[in-house]
């Protein structure tokens, strides 16, 4: 059973249903729905379905400007076969979710998990080994039907699984409840906006540093339109957003009250934590905003999501077919292909928004930094490649000024 129908909880229900699994996908808004989300993501991605993702790419980024308080532009252009993607969560997270569904997958819309445990029985391991995971859910809207599972009725129904994908976002309580992820999240504070418009260069996304104490915003075109974003990443204390979109908006042809604000926080990375259950917990995953993937530097989520989502299919579909570490697998292997350069990023992320103009100039501006940020943003470097130099130039020049 797959709790959450966004990017993780859809590649993953996509991968499990295409190995041969039932799958059903729970999630509690009707489809389509949107989501507060800048909606950036790597080509690369592309890499990990069998199915073609363009026909829910809005746009595709060929260059990157940097500012700082809206000036003193840099311009970094994306090389290489792996361009930066612009998506409508409405759209794409609907579109995996189809492709899950042609592979075989149910999906019921409009539940909501209100609790999960694990009852076990004779024996041990994973298929065939009795235990079953029960999850209590309630149907809150009379959604049109998806799968011959939804219903109307708002009573609590319970619903058996043998494993469970937690992939119900950056709000999730049953990732800590079952022990998936950090005990204590750390969060980032976000203002997103949608703005329906004229788009000045359909190909360009605009990162502006300075405006956000601790933090920055974004411009992302898309089709019709931008995707605008505000966020904060160290601290407790959330940027004045509308102080900022007052100058941000303006920049790009919008009144400075244009558009509708939607205000989140979102879950990020913030330390290596199992990501699989075990014990009483066995046979449960955690995947994408639930499991803290995201980027504590730039914000990257969709990328994480989708890479958890199938690297989580594929141990779950080793688990139930006997193998006992494939579970454990997935914790290390995440560990390993996302968490080590995230490490690096939240080194980074401590020290530039503590010192953001020093590490504009430091960080930004020297020749090669905006393209190896480009190449960050488009999957084919790590923040482990460029960070021990970065923090090193931004620590010297704190300790010289």
């Amino acid at each position: 059973m797959v709790i959450g129908a966004g990017a993780a909880g859809s590649a993953a229900a996509f991968h499990l249903a295409q190995r041969g699994r039932s799958v059903l996908v729970l999630d509690q808004a009707p489809f389509p729905r949107s989501k507060a989300c800048g909606g950036g993501m790597a080509a690369s991605v592309q890499r990990l379905f069998p199915f073609d993702l363009s026909p829910a790419v809005d746009a595709v980024i060929e260059q990157v400007r940097f500012t700082w308080c809206l000036e003193d532009p840099v311009i970094a252009p994306l090389l290489g076969d792996s361009p930066f993607w612009i998506v409508r969560r409405s759209v794409f997270d609907a579109y995996l979710m189809q492709q899950a569904q042609a592979a075989g997958a149910l999906f019921a819309q409009g539940v909501r998990v209100v609790g999960a445990s694990r009852a076990t029985s004779r024996g041990g391991g994973a298929d065939g080994d009795g235990g079953h995971w029960q999850v209590r859910a309630v149907a809150e809207t009379p959604a049109k039907p998806a799968a011959p599972t939804e219903s109307a009725d708002t009573k609590e129904q319970l619903l058996f699984a043998k494993a469970l994908v937690v992939a119900d976002g950056s709000a999730s309580g049953l990732a800590t409840q079952l022990g998936l992820g950090p005990p204590n999240p750390r969060y980032a504070s976000t203002v997103s906006v949608d703005l329906e418009g004229a788009v000045e260069d359909p190909h360009v996304a605009r990162f502006e540093f300075g405006l956000v104490r601790h933090g920055f915003c974004w411009a992302f075109p898309r089709q019709g339109g931008y995707s605008i974003g505000v966020g904060t990443f160290i601290g407790r204390e959330a940027a004045d957003s509308e102080a900022v979109l007052s100058q941000l908006l303006p920049s790009l042809g919008y009144p400075a009250d244009a558009g509708v604000r939607r205000h989140g926080q979102l879950r990020i990375w913030d330390g290596h934590h199992p990501l699989h259950g075990s014990g009483a917990c066995e046979g449960a995953v955690a995947v994408g905003d639930a499991a803290s993937l995201c980027d504590p530097f730039l914000a990257e989520g969709i990328r994480p999501a989708l890479i958890s989502g199938c690297r989580a299919a594929e141990a779950l579909d080793g688990w139930l077919g006997g193998d006992i570490q494939a579970l454990d697998t997935y914790s290390r292997q995440m560990r390993s292909d996302w968490g080590e350069s995230m490490a690096w990023g939240k080194r980074i992320a401590q020290v530039f928004y503590r010192l953001p103009k020093v590490g504009y100039q430091l960080g930004v501006k020297r020749p090669t930094a905006p393209q190896r940020i480009a190449q960050i943003l488009s999957g084919e470097m790590g923040y482990g490649d460029i960070a021990q130099r970065v923090i090193k130039r931004l620590l010297f020049q704190r300790g010289s000024s």
